[in-house]
């Protein structure tokens, strides 16, 4: 199995950075991609960024010139650098790994609230 443990989040004013972090854990050996998702509340989970096995990072059109993920050495942590954070970019923030022997793995989550 792959475990996948976040940290970071919190409260930060709008213009503000925060960066998630997710380390993997278990069968890492086994992940050929990893990305960032997010739910706000009453809304639907959305895809925020991605990396894979040979191929460069992409984002969400939202997000993208703002946050930037690790290049993702899947055997180490990957990270979410949030710049110039909007109050729309409030919600919760979920890793995910997928791997080519288990189920997709998931972050516990992170609270991250955008607010003057």
């Amino acid at each position: 199995q792959v475990q996948l443990v976040e940290s970071g989040g919190g409260l930060v004013q709008p213009g503000g950075s925060l960066r998630l972090s997710c380390a993997a854990s278990g069968s890492v050996s086994s992940i050929y991609a990893m990305g960032w998702y997010r739910q706000a509340p009453g809304q639907q989970l959305e895809w925020v960024a991605g990396v894979a096995n040979g191929v460069s990072p992409h984002y969400a059109n939202s997000v993208k010139g703002r946050f930037t993920v690790s290049d993702a050495n899947f055997s180490k942590t990957m990270y979410l650098q949030m710049n110039n954070l909007k109050p729309e970019d409030t919600a919760v923030y979920y890793c995910a790994a997928d791997s080519n022997l288990y189920p997709r793995a998931w972050g516990q989550g992170s609270q991250v609230t955008v607010s003057s």
